[in-house]
């Protein structure tokens, strides 16, 4: 085999980044039937790609020196002749150029690259920029429509889990009240979340808080009062099969955003800081939570004390349930 023939895709994370990625993922592989691909991406969402066909995972750890020093040793060791870098940071740019090979492939213009799209000359979804890079490569763009498997095996966790807890025949509503810690400015107030939970459930619906170790505490709280907690409960695949099981969910701009999109569930989510036209889940802009203020979107991890949160704390549990009962959710 030539190095010609051996294909590098790097997408490290986040988690919602690497989700929206897999369609493009897909068309490379469509794209080069016969080659030896791999994807290099970060251990937590190696288990995502890891049932995709035609490419051999490789999980890299991000932090360090020395696990950098090893990982560019090894990329100079593969000889990969063409890579796809569909992260796009100064860390996957180092990573492209010490590659060695002959054709690489960015998000933009950038010295590590000998092909990429030019300034879009606005700002794009993610998911459209990854469609650039494939256009300017000469590869098909990709369907704006996520398909993640849960798998038989997740599908009966779920199931039992679902009977453990006398919840087989129940109208079932997700909410993600957390964020990662590092973007606490993304949270809903959790008293809106709570009176959100109280209304649906008036609404006969039963409420499951769904998140992880960051939403722990959290949802303790939460679900002392409404609802019941399923913390650290499900893992990604997991997941997917409860929202399968699901009436509909309400998030924040968050990993389990785009992994109950990809399960078919009607998502709603809340964006405030950041700006849902880039980021929102694919299928869900129609479900985006939004107040409209002049700081937003600010791309602030905490607000301002001044800002008093108002792109998000403006946007009423009422309101919220409205506009479900607009949409025909409830």
């Amino acid at each position: 085999m030539t190095s010609s023939d051996r294909i590098l895709i790097i997408k490290l994370g986040a988690l919602g980044d690497v989700i929206l990625a897999m369609p493009h993922v897909r068309r490379i592989v469509e794209a080069h039937p016969d080659a030896q691909i791999t994807l290099l991406t970060a251990p937590g969402y190696a288990d995502i790609v890891a049932t995709e066909p035609g490419v051999a995972v490789v999980a890299f750890r991000r932090r360090g020196f020395l696990e950098m020093s090893r990982l560019l040793a090894w990329l100079r060791r593969q000889r990969f002749g063409l890579v796809y870098d569909l992260q796009g940071s100064l860390r996957s740019r180092i990573m492209t150029r010490v590659s060695g090979a002959d054709r690489r492939v960015g998000r933009r213009v950038d010295a590590a690259y000998t092909d990429a799209p030019a300034a879009a000359g606005k700002r794009l979804h993610a998911f459209d920029e990854l469609n650039r890079l494939l256009d300017c490569a000469g590869i098909e763009p990709a369907t704006p429509q996520l398909q993640l498997d849960s798998g038989a095996s997740a599908r009966a966790t779920v199931a039992d889990w679902l009977q453990e807890h006398a919840l087989q025949d129940e109208r079932l509503v997700l909410l993600h009240a957390g964020s990662s810690e590092r973007w606490l400015s993304k949270r809903w107030d959790e008293r809106h979340y709570l009176e959100l939970a109280r209304l649906l459930e008036a609404h006969r619906c039963r409420v499951v808080w769904i998140g992880g170790e960051a939403e722990r505490e959290l949802n303790r709280r939460l679900s002392a009062a409404a609802g019941l907690d399923a913390t650290g409960a499900f893992d990604f695949r997991q997941l997917i099969a409860l929202g399968q099981r699901a009436a509909f969910a309400v998030v924040s701009d968050s990993g389990p955003m785009h992994i109950l999109a990809a399960a078919g569930l009607p998502v709603y989510a809340f964006f405030g800081p950041t700006d849902w036209r880039r980021s929102h889940a694919l299928g869900q802009q129609d479900r985006v939570l939004t107040n409209p203020v002049p700081c937003s979107p600010c791309h602030l991890p905490v607000c301002p004390p001044e800002k008093r949160h108002t792109c998000l704390d403006g946007i009423t549990p009422a309101a919220v349930l409205a506009r479900m009962e607009s949409d025909g959710v409830l």
